[in-house]
């Protein structure tokens, strides 16, 4: 993941540097220098950043050129009609 992706992705959440920090257990001064392009991250601590994204929802792309989307949370089959009953409901 690059630092612009990693912006990209926040953006398309509505996160701050301080949202995505918290939800990675890293110091927010880390994600700044990131996407920044300043200093040499270990690539564990990218990895981690990337992760608490995707688990968000962000996909990240590579071909044709990088980039990153969102892909719907939650947005199962449903239920089927013929297993539609008043306990569904609740």
């Amino acid at each position: 993941m690059s630092p612009a992706q990693s912006r990209a992705a926040r953006g398309l959440l509505g996160w701050s540097e301080a949202a995505l920090a918290g939800k990675a257990g890293l110091d927010e001064g880390f994600v700044r220098a990131f996407e920044a392009g300043h200093g040499d991250p270990a690539p564990g601590q990218v990895e981690v950043l990337r992760s608490a994204l995707m688990t968000a929802g962000a996909v990240f792309t590579d071909s044709p050129a990088p980039g990153v989307r969102l892909e719907p949370q939650g947005q199962g089959e449903g239920i089927r009609l013929g297993e539609l009953t008043t306990e569904n409901d609740r």
